[in-house]
């Protein structure tokens, strides 16, 4: 009993090592995700664990999805992408029912408390480059400082953090006094930081974070829920565009590129609008399972030349995609999740991937606690509207924030 005892200890002494380290780095996660398998698997109780894994409609479904990557090798000619594909996607495979597994309730607020200061750590760090004080590392610049991961992964797990700060200072009757005012104070460092660095997408689930969030606080209150929505998000939208310089620019381009696409598409926007143009012609001939696990860089890069020399005598259509630039006509993924499932497994593929988000929303309303239930809803809905600009459940930072935070989220802490 006192070896089981010290065992679940460790798990735990492991989880909020993992919840730090996860926003900060990869291999330092890596380390920390294989030893927490090593110990799991040697652990015995297999039986005991089988049995709690398949207990839960979640678990099942993300292991469904697995299958339909597995599945897709067998129509696939790229094997060695396929494989690839398959490392990158083994998360929701194993790591994820072994969190499931090890995760326990009380723990819940040390995971969240060792990630949200790993967060202010990441913060520090990026306005230190912001004032030019240190150096820029890795990723960061002084106009786009974030310093541990790409403004891609950087902004959407920030979004994230910020709904924590968000609905803790709305929620927790017991926040008071200098605890308080550190929330406060994080919550509008955090929202600043939010619009001087690049990730779009992170700032578009920060919008759409804020407009959940006001409909849960004024879940009774429909009308005056609106109303606040339709004059909080323009006055933070536009304080953020005359104040930051990097998201006045990068409003303006999206702006700007979506008009002119068709006079010049060699642009952020102008490509994912090729990558989905494209993407869409290969969907159209393989709707129902796709052209495999593997395949879809051949298969676009086939379909993008033939697209190139079918629209050659037009101007919207000469732009990134038909151009000499290797980078432009050659693309792993379509920087959209859905796009990149169709291709891949066509209408099975997608629905496998819906059902995910089906049942997370679905037993967020069956959460004990306010926390649990409201971050539960937000966690996919953010996601899906994430997955439109990127594949996110590919990244290494935003697919292990996915998962872990799935692992205790949907777990119903009665029965297991």
């Amino acid at each position: 009993m006192e070896k089981i005892f010290n065992l679940k200890k460790t798990y735990q002494y492991l989880l909020i090592l993992l919840a730090f380290l996860m926003p900060l780095t990869v291999s330092g996660s890596n380390i920390v995700i294989v030893t927490i398998c090593i110990i799991w698997i040697f652990s015995g109780n297999y039986i005991e664990k089988f049995n709690q894994i398949i207990s839960s409609k979640l678990i099942i479904a993300t292991i469904v999805f697995y299958l339909v990557h597995i599945l897709g090798m067998l129509w696939t000619e790229n094997l060695i992408w396929g494989f690839h594909m398959l490392h990158k996607m083994w998360y929701f495979l194993i790591f994820f029912p072994i969190l499931f597994n090890i995760v326990q309730l009380k723990y819940i607020k040390y995971y969240t408390s060792a990630f949200l200061i790993a967060i202010a750590f990441t913060e520090i760090v990026s306005y230190l480059i912001w004032f030019e004080i240190i150096p820029p590392v890795r990723h960061a610049s002084v106009y786009n400082p974030t310093p541990f991961m790409s403004h891609i992964s950087y902004n959407p797990i920030l979004a994230f953090a910020i709904y924590f700060v968000y609905h803790d200072i709305l929620f927790n009757n017991k926040l008071s006094g200098i605890r308080a005012f550190l929330y406060i104070f994080f919550a509008a460092t955090m929202t600043f930081n939010m619009f001087i660095t690049g990730g779009r997408a992170g700032q578009v689930m920060y919008f759409a974070m804020i407009s959940i969030l006001l409909m849960q606080l004024l879940n009774t209150q429909k009308i005056k829920a609106l109303i606040s929505i339709l004059v909080i998000l323009p006055v933070i939208f536009f304080t953020a565009y005359s104040s930051s310089e990097i998201f006045n620019d990068r409003v303006d381009k999206v702006i700007f590129n979506t008009i002119n696409y068709e006079k010049n598409s060699n642009t952020s926007v102008g490509k994912r609008i090729t990558y989905a143009i494209n993407s869409w012609d290969i969907i159209l001939e393989n709707p129902l399972i796709g052209v495999g696990t593997g395949d879809f860089p051949g298969v676009y890069t086939k379909t993008n030349k033939q697209n190139c020399e079918k629209f050659a005598s037009s101007v919207w259509y000469d732009s990134a995609m038909c151009q000499v630039s290797k980078k432009a006509s050659y693309t792993s993924h379509p920087h959209n999740m859905y796009l990149l499932v169709l291709v891949q497994f066509g209408l099975i593929g997608l629905i496998s991937l819906m059902v995910i988000f089906y049942y997370q929303i679905k037993l967020s309303f069956n959460s004990p606690s306010r926390f649990l239930r409201d971050f539960g809803f937000i966690l996919p809905v953010l996601f899906l509207i994430a997955m439109l600009s990127d594949s996110y459940l590919l990244g290494h930072y935003t697919s292990l924030f996915f998962v872990f935070f799935s692992s205790f989220l949907y777990k119903d802490f009665e029965k297991n």
